[in-house]
């Protein structure tokens, strides 16, 4: 779909703050917390940005994005060249990141991490739900919608880096803990946290170490009775678009979820992150875009 930058304001050092609605006034796809779109902003650049204003709103999507200088180029197009008036193609909403039922919520924050946060922690107050949230960024500055919040800020010019012991050190029973932010922010989190009540995003691929086969595999597919090789310096995406296979994509490094494909048989070697090890265990969904065979064939379900 369509959309045009119907408002865009500065909503910190470095963030800017666009509000997409549809050209003719038409209801926008419904979403829930979490969520993002793709904006196709070129036809070789799509990236991925979290919704923070109101689902109940139908009228419009919002999202922030700050400017990432040693980025792949995505947020400088979207702060230079995106302006009110001006039409962007956006695909989704899709959520990898869903806000599950609990007893009691933490939301922990860095930086830009706060987008997908906000319309949970509203919701968990709609909902009567206690919660805590603790944002923690650069400085006040840097620090976008503060204030919409209720919960606690760490600037860290001001206090320092986020004590995460404290925040998660005693969790009742019945909490689920949610983070976005950057990689040591998640690291640290994952590092005190129990997987079972932890659920995170990340806005870049996490390290997962070399793959388990370094040789070629093969790739059957059920639907098209195909049965492709992979060498090691190719995905199974680039493998399958080269043989005319189309599965749609987007990030191409494991974050978004859009080329999730279902695993009939065989073992995966999973390198996206995205599913969390129980998920991964389960072994019937793989992203092809990363993602690659712990044994000598797969079949998937394309």
């Amino acid at each position: 779909m369509r959309l045009a930058v119907a408002r865009r304001t500065e909503g910190a050092e470095g963030v800017v703050v666009l509000e997409l609605t549809d050209p003719a006034g038409a209801d926008l796809p419904a979403w829930t917390p979490g969520a993002h779109v793709d904006l196709l902003l070129t036809d070789s650049l799509t990236r991925q940005y979290s919704l923070c204003g109101d689902p109940a709103d139908r009228s419009r999507y919002r999202i922030g994005v700050l400017r990432e200088p040693a980025g792949r180029g995505g947020s400088a197009h979207v702060h230079d060249h995106l302006h009110e008036g001006d039409e962007v193609q956006v695909q989704g909403p899709r959520n990898n990141f869903e806000l599950v039922p609990a007893q009691r919520y933490v939301f922990v924050a860095g930086g830009i991490g706060i987008t997908p946060i906000l319309p949970m922690a509203d919701a968990a107050r709609a909902a009567g739900v206690p919660y805590e949230l603790h944002y923690g960024g650069r400085s006040r500055r840097s620090m976008a919608f503060l204030a919409e919040l209720e919960g606690t800020i760490h600037p860290q010019d001001e206090v320092g880096l986020l004590d995460l012991d404290a925040i998660l050190g005693d969790l009742p029973e019945g909490t689920a803990v949610y983070c976005c932010g950057p990689e040591p922010l998640l690291a640290a989190v994952e590092e005190r946290c129990p997987a079972e009540v932890l659920h995170v995003e990340r806005f870049a691929p996490k390290d997962v170490g070399a793959p388990v086969l370094t040789g070629s595999f093969e790739v059957e597919l059920s639907l098209s009775g195909k049965t492709l090789t992979v060498p090691p310096e190719l995905s199974i995406m680039a493998v399958l678009r080269d043989n005319g296979v189309e599965v749609l994509s987007s990030c191409e490094e494991g974050t978004c979820g859009t080329c999730e494909t279902g695993v009939l048989e065989g073992e995966v070697d999973h390198r996206d992150s995205l599913l969390t090890p129980d998920e991964q265990a389960t072994n019937d969904v793989m992203f092809v875009c990363v993602s690659r065979a712990a044994c000598p064939k797969l079949v998937l379900e394309l």
